[in-house]
């Protein structure tokens, strides 16, 4: 109650309204006053909202009231009777923004956009289009293809092409063509807001007051404007590790798409995806990696999984060294690359690793950009632990005219096709009268690590915490793809898991699964899995032969039964 209380109150403050609260339970005659209140109004809840001598309702009312405007209209003289500039406001413009400015301007409404990257500390920036198009999932799976090529020159040799030449790898070459083809994308975006007229400004937004933001561009001009409704979606930039030499001597994703120079040997600072990520394709264009990691792999993923994906990197090359924590980066020598010390320190020992590397990639997690744009002008809560906005399932925070999709979300996941969802979704629910609402639950993703790890819906061990072991049936199996026999490549390395619910139908909750095109793979199963999927189900599909997908369809053997799941042949 006193929740929905301070929401009301933070509406009225939002909105610049003088207010005045009486609170029944802290006056003498409460009782009473609250027994004329009934007979008036027919409410016995509060809060019980009059404007004007008006009466409102509760506090879900108010908000109705505002939503549709008929609260501004009875707050008459109160309110702001100027025009806002715009129905809309975005502050970024990664693929969330975008999709949600796009959607706004085509139900009719009046849309901007900002988007304004900070350089990095070496003063790396980027166009319009998110951390995805430009330093994210694009660049990404285009080096990680460049290192699967190389894997396929290595296996074309058993499957009878001869080639003379030695091969190697150009760095330069691969990344001037990557990154023309994201200078392409960055101008289809202008083009497309240009199209749906949207308003963009390359500037850094920031709430000055309710309704109203300050622009500033490069060259540092300003100018302001107000919008009726804001949402942001302004992202998360890579977190340093706050040590001596770090910010001056290392980089992080948001620098390696771009390098203009092969990294070298390379020290690879972190066990997340974008760290495991990196360092396997650095490892597969040739280079000598190593990765440094503090406690586990993957947090957040399925752990059987995670490791399976560090085995795999391990024997194709990649060195890891666990349980260490770096405490000072220095600079030997300039270069590009130059060449750095790095001093380490146990994570459970005094222990002291040091080691020269040429390049070093921090990739230990990402932070919010939500600290700087003036949410606490107008009142908007983040969590103070990392930054993130926590909102209702409408994408609404605390301050009703104000929304947040995407990455900085409190507790929801940050991945590109999720803010896109959320994006669209939510310009159809303020302008298009809709009411659907996004989806966190059963998200497919890809980690695109040498063997590439797809899985959707709950990893092993979150599923145990929510429905109980006893409750589940697990079925897995290794499996041999047929173009790596040849190849004489690995068997009994891919794997792939189901985690059924016993007490619903032997219906799959997750879904995992180790190899090649892992996300072709796992999209496809995605889209049964939102249709309600059973083992039963998938006994009864049949299977494509011969692929890797198909091991879903025969799968028999479950982890209770201990059985051995080893592969003979194809």
């Amino acid at each position: 109650m006193a929740f929905d209380m301070s929401q009301v109150k933070e509406l009225f403050r939002s909105i610049g309204v003088e207010y005045y609260a009486l609170e029944l339970d802290a006056t003498d005659d409460g009782a009473s006053i609250q027994q004329v209140l009934v007979e008036l109004t027919n409410q016995r809840t509060v809060p019980n909202v009059f404007v004007n001598g008006t009466h409102i309702g509760g506090c879900d009312a108010t908000y109705q009231a505002y939503q549709d405007g008929s609260l501004q209209k009875l707050l008459g003289d109160n309110q702001i009777t100027e025009p806002y500039e715009y129905d809309l406001i975005i502050i970024g413009g990664g693929s969330g923004g975008l999709a949600c400015s796009k959607e706004a301007a085509t139900l009719g409404k009046k849309v901007m956009v900002l988007d304004y990257v900070v350089p990095t500390p070496l003063g790396t920036s980027w166009g319009l289009g998110g951390t995805c198009v430009n330093v994210g999932c694009i660049p990404k799976k285009l080096m990680h293809q460049a290192a699967l090529l190389g894997q396929a020159l290595q296996d074309s040799r058993k499957y009878g092409w001869q080639y003379e030449e030695q091969v190697k790898h150009n760095w330069e070459i691969m990344v001037e063509a990557i990154q023309n083809y994201i200078g392409s994308l960055n101008w289809g975006y202008r083009v497309s807001l240009r199209e749906k007229s949207v308003t963009y400004l390359n500037s850094y937004g920031e709430f000055v007051e309710p309704h109203k933001i300050k622009a500033t561009n490069r060259k540092g001009q300003v100018t302001y404007h107000t919008a009726e409704t804001f949402v942001l979606a302004t992202g998360e930039r890579p977190r340093y590790l706050g040590i001596p030499g770090d910010k001056e001597f290392c980089i992080t994703s948001d620098d390696l798409f771009s390098l203009p120079y092969c990294p070298g040997k390379t020290l690879v600072v972190g066990a997340s995806y974008v760290a495991l990520e990196c360092a396997g394709f650095l490892a597969g264009l040739g280079l000598d990696v190593t990765v440094m990691v503090r406690s586990i792999l993957l947090r957040g993923f399925d752990q059987e999984m995670a490791e399976k994906v560090g085995a795999y990197m391990e024997t194709h090359g990649v060195k890891f060294v666990r349980k260490f924590v770096p405490v000072q980066v220095e600079q030997l020598e300039q270069g590009m690359p130059g060449r750095l010390k790095v001093t380490a320190k146990s994570t459970e020992g005094s222990e002291i690793f040091a080691e020269e590397y040429n390049t070093v990639l921090i990739a230990i997690g990402r932070d919010a950009c939500t600290r700087n744009i003036g949410l606490q002008t107008i009142g908007v809560k983040i969590n103070e632990k990392n930054g993130k906005v926590p909102v209702n399932d409408e994408e609404q925070t605390n301050v009703p005219y104000v929304y947040a999709i995407g990455d900085i979300l409190d507790g929801k996941l940050e991945l590109t096709p999720v803010a896109i969802q959320a994006g669209r979704l939510l310009a159809q629910r303020l302008y298009g009268g809709s009411s659907r609402k996004c989806d966190y639950i059963n998200v497919p993703t890809t980690v695109f690590t040498p063997l590439e790890y797809g899985s959707c819906g709950y990893p092993e061990e979150k599923a145990m915490e929510e429905y109980g072991k006893q409750n589940l049936e697990v079925y897995h199996t290794l499996f041999w793809p047929l173009e790596w026999t040849v190849a004489g490549r690995d068997n009994n390395t891919c794997y792939a898991k189901i985690i059924c619910n016993k007490q619903d139908n032997n219906r799959v909750i997750g879904l995992h699964v180790l190899g090649p095109n892992a996300g072709e793979v796992t999209q496809g199963f995605a889209a049964a899995i939102k249709c309600g999927l059973t083992k039963e189900l998938l006994d009864e599909t049949i299977g494509i032969h011969p692929t890797c997908a198909e091991v879903f369809t025969t799968m028999d053997i479950t982890k209770s039964s201990g059985q051995d799941i080893t592969q003979k042949g194809c």
